[in-house]
């Protein structure tokens, strides 16, 4: 199969003030699109051309031989699964069962926003920041680089890209402002529900 950047979920200034235009312009323009072009050269005529971005994903995140389909695999359903965790008026109080398992994951809402925002603000250079179910327990993750929880058996419920190129446009190095702004303005936790419906 040839992989395809998918389109934004909202139009590119649908989250102003919060993220520009601009920023989505070199972010899903620039940045995604090109995961995408490296991933079809990388697989183009092998076997892993026929699967699926989460089978390319497990099947090379221990191969060294590997590590640059694994990147840009990863990156490509990262960046669709961020984008899909934002939405025009989003963020701020969860619905009632999304609220009730973060409570009684960590202890309250808030207990939960300051656990993400510490993690989000305090992992070391590139990565990404995730709510993710396992077990039946949520848990909050940081994954450097193109990392994603699915390979330690995870089921990522949404995530948050801290690469400087997700905010640098428009927070340059304010990296807990973006976080706040994620948190209190962005989050889509409409998708959030429809994900934890998928888990115990």
């Amino acid at each position: 199969m040839t992989f395809e950047l998918p389109p934004l979920p909202w139009s590119s200034d649908a989250l102003e003030p919060h993220v520009s235009a601009k920023t989505f312009s070199f972010h899903h323009g620039k940045h995604h699109a090109a995961y995408v072009n490296n991933l079809n050269k990388l697989v183009d005529g092998s076997p892993l051309a026929r699967k699926s971005l989460p089978e390319i994903i497990q099947e090379t995140v221990n191969d060294a031989a590997k590590k640059g389909v694994f990147n840009n695999a990863a990156q490509v359903w990262n960046h669709t699964f961020f984008w899909n965790s934002m939405r025009p008026g989003g963020g701020g109080e969860p619905p009632a069962k999304v609220k009730d398992r973060l409570v009684q994951a960590f202890g309250g809402f808030d207990k939960f926003k300051e656990e993400f925002s510490t993690k989000a603000t305090t992992l070391f250079g590139s990565g990404w920041t995730w709510l993710t179910a396992s077990g039946g327990k949520l848990e909050i993750v940081q994954t450097s680089n193109a990392g994603n929880p699915m390979t330690d058996g995870k089921t990522p419920l949404f995530t948050l890209d801290v690469w400087e190129h997700a905010y640098y446009l428009d927070y340059q190095n304010r990296r807990p402002d973006f976080v706040k702004t994620f948190l209190d303005h962005l989050v889509n936790w409409d998708f959030v529900l429809a994900n934890m419906k998928n888990v115990k």
